[in-house]
């Protein structure tokens, strides 16, 4: 075996970057295994990061030292703030990205972390002795020893490409299948499913007038926001050129030829049998699922700067090639529209996360960890903040750092990892807003300063991005004091604080800061979109806030209460046999995750409650 690493990471994908990246920064020594790294935190659908909930998550990564939100900041062609016109609790982040930009951006950060290693080739076999790991073996013979190990594979492990009847074993178009190591993964006796997902057609961005398409009002144009808002708390303002996407709409033509070739697609005549994402339906899905809409919304999005090719989204499908093609002619400004690339659907195998800690550690393998679609997940955002939990957690399970879990009601990192482990995944699972309990509080604006501190506990976040946040943190204290302490004259004359005018819904801290109404309010030039947010949502939000955290003391209680490993739930008695079996198979840590395994009742957890401590644990 050759010289051991203490991490290796198999998959340089956005959750494999970040495990890598994390794991080094806690400077241990890291193995980054993949097939080629020209094709590092590739994006092979949709070419942009965050969006609803997904931007949130985002900001976390990067409130805890990640890559991703520095590098969609220096490499994203257009911005935007979505969901202006509702509450702060949901305002997200999104960006165009220069894919090829992107991905070479992040394999420079990697280059320059001297504790990263590239392991170019194809990983074979997990390698497990007394139940723990000690190395992986690649399929050309070689063997590497590593004393944790991260499982990033995306899409791969045996991963089917279906383009209508055509089927090709890929775990994306034109890169070979995970197989070796779906089967060592299985040999350990993981609960294993089947998910699927697709991406549209790529078309040639010469062959669409865009120009004339927008004059005859064929096609919208879709601008980004001016000033852009950054993902990264320590970015400079975003000030180069934006790029413009398009916007058009499906029509009857478009209907009509998917329900007349509906026999045709493989999800619809047994071909495909993996669960495809609820929320990211394929075009035979909407017109199906959603007969009655008369039309839907497609963008026009390019790859890059210079790409020649243009990202169809909104039009993902896996219909026959010749179908895909009238498809695209079909719609309004199209007809001459030349394919590029043929849209396809890909299934793969994923474990069940309800197998994984909280650390996302298997339970059945010390020392092996997984992140992104292999625990069932959907997007490069939730698979980027996976990898950064599961390598901090490889580094600090061999004595590096101080180890990463968050609450759900401190991230949405939190409640993403909280979901998978308690719940598991019927679907690919994506990141709501919807999916947290306390959103008020788990702002974009405020995610460096739920979340930098502990980033730095775990050894994440270096001096200077923790000077920089102590700078902020001390600025939004003085701010909200000088809130208090400013008096502004009200439209009825009176004398009043600051902060009790600014809690008026009309009122905006931005028009007072313009008007010069308070001059020593402090933002930092590269700073300034979240120091004037977090101070205004704290203000004007200040009682719904501390009832948010009063919900939360109370929920912490069970929070608090552990239950131990190998807890005998078959021993105590009222419980159902239902309930028993959840409980055995997840293995919650807490009484509150308890709670939230589906089919264990609130009594059910009551009655627990009270036998925790008195019932020894099971023998290993």
């Amino acid at each position: 075996m050759s010289p051991a690493f203490d991490v290796i990471v198999i998959g340089a994908g956005h959750a494999g970057c970040e495990a890598a990246f994390a794991a080094a920064r806690l400077g241990v020594r890291v193995g980054l295994c993949t097939l080629a790294t020209d094709t590092v935190a590739h994006m092979p659908c949709n070419p942009a990061i965050g969006g609803t909930a997904k931007g949130h998550l985002v900001r976390e990564i990067d409130a805890l030292g990640g890559l991703m939100g520095a590098t969609i900041d220096a490499t994203g062609i257009q911005f935007k703030l979505l969901n202006r016109s509702r509450g702060p609790a949901v305002w997200s982040p999104r960006a165009q990205a220069d894919k090829k930009i992107y991905g070479r951006a992040v394999k420079a950060a990697l280059d320059r972390e001297p504790n990263v290693e590239w392991l170019i080739g194809k990983a074979g076999r997990i390698l497990v002795e007394h139940g723990r790991i000690v190395g992986l073996a690649m399929e050309d013979g070689d063997a590497h020893g590593c004393r944790a190990l991260v499982v990033t594979t995306g899409t791969f492990l045996n991963g089917l490409i279906h383009i209508g009847p055509e089927q090709h074993p890929a775990g994306r178009a034109g890169e070979p299948p995970s197989r070796e190591l779906a089967e060592s993964l299985k040999a350990v006796g993981f609960t294993w499913g089947r998910l699927k997902t697709g991406t549209p057609p790529r078309l040639d961005r010469a062959s669409i007038d865009f120009e004339r398409c927008v004059a005859d009002g064929r096609f919208a144009v879709e601008r980004g926001d001016t000033p852009p808002v950054p993902f990264s708390f320590l970015s400079a303002p975003i000030e180069r050129a934006q790029i413009d996407c398009h916007l058009l709409h499906t029509n009857d033509r478009v209907r009509d030829l998917v329900r007349a070739n509906i026999d045709r697609s493989p999800l619809f005549n047994g071909q495909i049998r993996g669960i495809g994402p609820r929320y990211c339906p394929s075009l035979e899905d909407k017109i199906v699922r959603f007969a009655d809409k008369e039309r839907h919304q497609i963008f026009l999005e390019p790859e890059g700067i210079d790409a020649p090719e243009i990202y169809v989204n909104g039009f993902s499908m896996s219909l026959p090639r010749d179908v895909q093609a009238d498809l695209v002619h079909a719609l309004p400004g199209l007809e001459e529209a030349a394919i590029i690339r043929h849209g396809y659907a890909v299934e793969y195998d994923f474990i069940q996360p309800t197998e994984l800690t909280r650390r996302l550690e298997a339970k059945r393998v010390a020392g092996l960890f997984l992140a992104g679609q292999i625990n069932g997940t959907s997007g490069y955002e939730e698979a980027a903040a996976q990898g950064l939990v599961a390598g901090a957690n490889a580094a600090h399970a061999i004595g590096a750092g101080g180890g990463l879990e968050l609450r759900r009601d401190e991230a949405y990192i939190g409640i993403l990892v909280d979901d998978l482990i308690t719940k598991g995944c019927l679907e690919p699972y994506r990141m709501f807003t919807s999916r947290a309990e306390h959103r008020l509080l788990l702002r974009i604006d405020n995610a460096d300063l739920r979340l930098t501190p502990r980033g730095r506990e775990a050894g994440l976040v270096d001096d200077h991005r923790w000077e920089r946040f102590e700078q902020r943190r001390s600025r939004f204290a003085r701010n909200l004091k000088l809130l208090d302490e400013t008096l502004l004259r009200s439209d009825a004359g009176d004398r009043v604080a600051a902060s009790q005018l600014l809690r008026q819904p009309e009122i905006r801290l931005a028009d007072l800061l313009a008007a010069d109404r308070i001059p020593r309010f402090e933002a930092g030039r590269d700073s300034l979109a979240f120091d004037v947010a977090s101070v205004e949502t704290a203000v004007k939000y200040a009682g719904y806030l501390r009832r948010q955290e009063s919900e939360i003391e109370r929920a912490r209680r069970d929070e608090r209460r552990r239950i131990p490993v190998n807890f005998p739930f078959d021993r105590v008695p009222g419980l159902s046999r239902e309930v028993v079996q959840r409980l055995t198979q997840i293995q919650p840590d807490t009484l509150g995750q308890a709670l939230r395994i589906p089919g264990v009742t609130p009594a059910a957890v009551a009655v627990l409650g009270a036998y925790v401590g008195r019932l020894a644990p099971a023998a290993p």
